[in-house]
């Protein structure tokens, strides 16, 4: 019995001593597994990092790759919008340069315009006024315009529209200008005061103020040769004062009769056109 148990423990110890030693194999085996695991590791995380740097500068190239390409269509863009605005600088400088023809004819036309008016003013009020009292006629230029204001008191008796024989005198004159420029037209405007009228063939003032410029433009046409298609006669009544009706002087002020005289329009806009061009 001791026989076999004395066998049993030496095949224990000895079993005992194998199985170290192959344990230390084994960790040691291990160990460099781990070592040669880490290393794998190590070189693999490399290979990661370099290869997101790759990704990395790949995407960078590309990106630069298409700012480039912006970057030309800019510049081709450009290149086109420079050109086009070149155009566009050319054709306002023609479109200035032409509107400056045009402003200058209208300047010249205007000033032409002046000068022949001025004169006018200056022959009327020079011949009109020899013998009559100042008050009585007054003539000034608006805008190209010459306004000739004549009291009624030298034309017409109170409240008739039948022209006195002293009225021939100034009519006279102011056909002989109003004859000398033949390009003008004359309007004749007949002005009231505020007094209500009603007489024969006279309803208002509209009648009366009428009836005294129809009277004064075909003495103009017919005794002092005015082509009549230059006459225009309008009335306005009462409706157009100096002055306030309130008085008797005030009165006498709105009554008048007043003639224009101004460029044909169609004359005028002729001659802007062909300054213009």
């Amino acid at each position: 019995m001791k026989k076999i148990s004395l066998i049993l423990l030496s095949a224990i110890l000895v079993s005992s001593c194998v199985s170290k030693k192959e344990f230390a194999a084994l960790q040691t085996e291990k160990t460099q597994t781990e070592e040669e695991l880490l290393a794998v590791k190590t070189t693999l995380q490399k290979c990661l990092i370099e290869n997101e740097n790759i990704f990395s500068l790949t995407e960078q190239i590309k990106s630069l790759k298409d700012d480039k390409k912006n970057a030309l269509k800019q510049v081709e863009n450009l290149t086109v919008l420079t050109q086009s605005s070149s155009d566009n600088i050319k054709t306002v400088i023609t479109q200035l340069s032409e509107k400056d023809k045009y402003i200058n004819g209208i300047r010249k036309a205007m000033t032409q315009k002046d000068s022949l008016n001025l004169a006018i003013k200056y022959h009327l009020t020079r011949n009109l006024t020899n013998g009559i009292q100042d008050e009585d006629i007054e003539v000034n230029v608006e805008k190209t315009v010459v306004f000739i204001s004549i009291s009624d008191k030298l034309l017409f008796k109170s409240g008739s529209y039948n022209v006195t024989d002293g009225a021939y005198t100034v009519l006279e004159k102011i056909a002989k200008v109003i004859n000398d420029q033949p390009q003008m037209e004359v309007m004749i405007e007949g002005h009231t005061d505020s007094t209500p009228i009603k007489r024969n063939i006279i309803q208002d003032n509209w009648d009366l103020s009428a009836l005294r410029a129809t009277s004064i433009t075909r003495i103009l046409q017919y005794k002092f040769g005015v082509k009549p298609n230059r006459l225009i006669a309008a009335a306005r009544s009462q409706y157009v004062p100096l002055v306030e009706n309130d008085s008797k002087a005030n009165k006498a002020k709105n009554r008048r009769t007043k003639i224009i005289i101004m460029p044909r329009l169609n004359q005028f806009f002729d001659l802007l056109e062909q300054d213009a061009k």
